[in-house]
């Protein structure tokens, strides 16, 4: 053990020897002082790792001395030992930033959890969670040779999600590591099951799990009863940035359900969106709206229509009117003025809020060299939109309706992976500008790196010609023209991307929340 400084100042030191000697015993080396100053002038002079502080000293008190000390250096924790426990006394204490207090008499006991405690805490943290994960590591290991379903692929993508961010808290670069060869691992083996899968549940939809053009109908609309429902859609938010907002949601809230779904393919925003408010299926789209469907070639956006198509998904499904709103926030000004408006929707059945921040930060990691910065790797990424959200509208929007009698689900349209694997592929010059899957004819690839759909139909997505297919980047891949191919590659390796297959874009959070 690394030897371990501590200060003890008390004017009846000589009553602690026993205390002293058992801390000597345990490898602790331990400075004794009198009183106050001399333990300021102790604390001046050499560097300990804790100090203990009996309350009532001549001289200067122990919160006199508490004050001082923590001047020189306030990371050092600092344990006041009292014989008063009375309550102004301990909130005098709490208020000057005391780490831990102790009740005379102490006992040996006592004094070695609190360095346990305050001193080793993250040595133990540390190496519980690594025995822990390592246990667990072999586990996943085991079950990722299974013959998994789409519900157990959900629970091993919770798992590797919650050892990512119990792992983050530890500096442990080789658990890391050995974590993301195994979230590799994990995803290889995810993509072989999309590929057996995926066009089976749409064609049997009873052996399927819930997906994007479902999700109202399954987890909203039910709901609607006479408490207003805000559903609240936060674009490109990925399972492992919903765990790390949820406990701030929760303050607010009570969790009433968690739960996951898998994005349709493409995981895009034109797709998977429009396929949530239309409650169909883009082939189904094309069908019905005709004149609002846009095909990737199509001129302009691509998601202008979603108010409509909400619109007709509550007519077509509950059979009656539905008193609803619909706002898409593109930047804080529109967060604020919804905000200020807000009242005016408690009479709605339902209120439709799109966030498009997270997307918008996605699109900005590969545009913007400040941003691509900050957000390096997926534990940035996360930092920044915990970030984003603790001084976002929205969070001062959930703030607002925690007050109010209504119930909240939360929930995105797909996910997004940080690429590594460039992937070569050659199109026609109407071939979509996506990284993550290609639209179009005579495309040619890597067999081995992409889900090849020949027929779009077969996928329920639209054939824009005859011989039009649609090819789907697995795992951390992404396409790349040969020409210019360094270009690209230096541009977009290690940036975040969506409309392939991966655990990270497919299963995706819907939680609800009600009033506390």
């Amino acid at each position: 053990m690394q030897e371990t400084m501590i200060l003890w100042a008390d004017d009846e030191i000589d009553l602690l020897k026993p205390h002293i000697l058992l801390l000597n015993e345990k490898g602790y080396k331990v400075k004794t002082v009198t009183n106050g100053t001399d333990a300021v002038d102790a604390f001046k002079n050499d560097y300990y790792d804790l100090v203990f502080l009996d309350e009532n000293m001549p001289g200067l008190t122990g919160l006199e001395t508490l004050s001082e000390i923590k001047a020189i250096n306030s990371d050092v924790p600092v344990v006041l030992i009292t014989k008063n426990e009375e309550e102004p006394m301990m909130e005098d204490a709490i208020g000057s930033r005391i780490d831990d207090y102790l009740i005379k008499p102490v006992n040996p006991k006592q004094v070695l959890l609190t360095i346990k405690k305050l001193i080793e805490n993250k040595r133990l943290v540390t190496e519980k969670t690594t025995m822990a994960y390592q246990q667990d590591f072999r586990n996943l290991g085991m079950t990722l040779n299974d013959n998994l379903n789409y519900q157990e692929w959900v629970d091993v993508y919770k798992k590797l999600i919650y050892w990512e961010l119990e792992l983050e808290r530890l500096e442990d670069a080789g658990m890391h590591e050995i974590l993301t060869l195994q979230k590799a691992e994990a995803n290889v083996q995810f993509c072989k099951f999309i590929e057996k899968k995926y066009l089976d549940w749409l064609k049997t939809p009873d052996n399927a799990p819930l997906l994007s053009h479902q999700l109202l109908k399954k987890k909203v609309f039910p709901k609607l009863d006479n408490t207003p429902v805000f559903f609240i859609l936060i674009d490109n938010l990925r399972y492992d940035q919903f765990r790390i907002i949820n406990p701030i949601i929760s303050e607010y809230f009570r969790l009433e359900e968690e739960d996951t779904y898998y994005s349709i393919l493409p995981t895009a925003t034109q797709y998977a969106r429009n396929a949530i408010f239309a409650g169909l299926m883009p082939l189904d789209m094309e069908k019905r709206f005709p004149g609002m469907w846009q095909n990737d070639e199509d001129e302009g956006g691509k998601n202008l229509h979603e108010e409509a198509f909400l619109g007709d998904n509550l007519k077509r499904t509950l059979r009656r009117d539905c008193k609803f709103s619909y706002h898409k926030i593109l930047n804080i000004d529109e967060g604020r003025a919804l905000n200020e408006s807000v009242n005016n929707l408690m009479n709605n059945e339902l209120n439709v809020v799109v966030y498009n921040f997270v997307d918008m930060l996605s699109h900005a990691r590969t545009d913007m060299q400040m941003i691509r910065e900050l957000a390096s790797d997926d534990a940035a990424y996360r930092s920044l939109t915990l970030s984003w959200f603790e001084h976002s509208p929205l969070l001062d929007l959930l703030k607002y309706l925690s007050q109010k009698q209504v119930k909240v689900v939360i929930t995105t349209d797909h996910g997004t992976i940080r690429v590594k694997n460039p992937s070569k592929i050659i199109g026609d010059r109407n071939t979509n500008t996506n990284l993550r899957y290609k639209q179009g004819k005579n495309l040619n690839f890597n067999a081995k790196e992409v889900f090849h759909i020949r027929n779009p139909h077969d996928a329920m997505l639209p054939k824009l010609h005859v011989s039009s297919s649609f090819a789907f980047a697995k795992e951390d891949s992404y396409f790349v023209y040969p020409n210019n191919y360094n270009h690209f590659v230096n541009f977009y390796n290690e940036t975040f991307q969506h409309g392939g297959i991966s655990l990270e874009e497919m299963i995706i959070p819907v939680a609800t929340y009600g009033v506390k």
